[in-house]
């Protein structure tokens, strides 16, 4: 495989084509609501709180709101989306043994994904995301079944027809599966994507992000802006996506419905991917990042330049937020793979 110029021309390896994603096997609950349920929910708006599966049950015993269930997960929505398109893809995680999982595991196979799921006599993994009128959303999560992966669980067999492997940044959590994770992806021959996730994230786990960096176990960094400024230290657009590409081989600043911001470190240019799509505005912004992470790896297995793989991104990241949850319909797939 190669990466060269701007464009970016990209040819995995013989026999190296699949995207995999590692990461926590959730069900997502999404409940429109106010800003003042907010404040009462203890969630943090725009971030995320890790919280008991008990205080969600307690939240939605609040209010007369009925959430929408679909399955989700930052990697597993981005493995789902790059099975829409129609690309080999896999999905590494680890759920309950019981109904709740095995939904789960029954949508995911739909999307055309190939999942490995281990399973554990704790329940399901669940994230409530509260959707405010803005579109914002604030999620308590439960990890339950998704936090019990084990170090040696995963298997460098998994990867070995991968081109890229991309991991969601609150992998970060568990220091020794993350680390096993990159170990085990790197001696297959893969390219690491890291998705940063969530400031929080950021914050909680500065020491060990940078010393993924700093061992070029990251290839491609992707960020919003606001973990891209708890990343770099920089509020300055320019200065943080300049920052943010300064280790890695690809970075990626998105920046909602003004497109995106790559970096590419050869190079040191960047290219403003415009935004797509009919310029409705966003009913909810649940998955629009790991949406988008589908459509900009996508692009690249495939080969095509920069500027066509954050147009892809940006198109798949709009539709995801022309509804609730994390889950684009078929008619907007039909519109995303006629520029596919």
């Amino acid at each position: 495989m190669y990466i060269n110029g701007m464009n970016i021309p990209y040819t995995p390896a013989p026999g190296k084509t699949a995207i995999a994603a590692i990461g926590s096997a959730l069900v997502d609950l999404c409940l429109m609501e106010s800003d003042d349920f907010i404040s009462g929910s203890g969630a943090q708006t725009g971030g995320m709180v890790m919280v008991e599966h008990t205080h969600i049950e307690n939240i939605l015993l609040k209010t007369p709101n009925k959430p929408s269930v679909v399955p989700g997960g930052s990697a597993c929505n981005t493995a789902v989306g790059v099975g829409r398109l129609g690309w080999k893809s896999r999905f590494i995680g680890k759920r309950g043994d019981d109904d709740l999982g095995r939904a789960f595991e029954k949508c995911v196979k739909i999307a055309g994904v190939e999942p490995i799921l281990l399973t554990s006599q704790t329940a399901t993994g669940r994230v409530l995301s509260i959707i405010t009128p803005d579109a914002q959303r604030s999620m308590l999560t439960y990890l339950g079944a998704s936090a019990e992966i084990l170090p040696d669980e995963i298997k460098g067999s998994y990867f070995e027809d991968c081109a890229i492997v991309h991991l969601e940044g609150y992998l970060m959590f568990n220091p020794d599966l993350m680390m096993a994770a990159l170990k085990a992806v790197k001696s297959a021959g893969a390219l690491v994507s890291l998705d940063l996730a969530s400031y929080n994230v950021v914050e909680a786990s500065r020491g060990l992000l940078d010393e993924m960096i700093a061992g070029q176990y990251v290839d491609i960094l992707m960020a919003n802006e606001d973990e891209a400024a708890a990343f770099t230290g920089h509020r300055d657009e320019e200065k943080a996506a300049a920052k943010l590409g300064e280790s890695v081989l690809l970075a990626v600043m998105k920046l909602g419905k003004r497109g995106s911001v790559i970096i590419h470190k050869e190079s040191g240019s960047r290219i403003e991917i415009a935004p797509c799509g009919g310029g409705k505005p966003a009913v909810d912004t649940t998955g629009a990042g790991d949406l988008w992470a589908s459509g900009f790896l996508y692009g690249l297995v495939n080969g095509y330049g920069l500027e066509h793989c954050g147009k892809l991104g940006s198109l798949c990241g709009y539709e995801v937020c022309q509804v609730v949850g994390a889950h684009i319909p078929d008619e907007g797939w039909e519109r995303i793979r006629k520029i596919s």
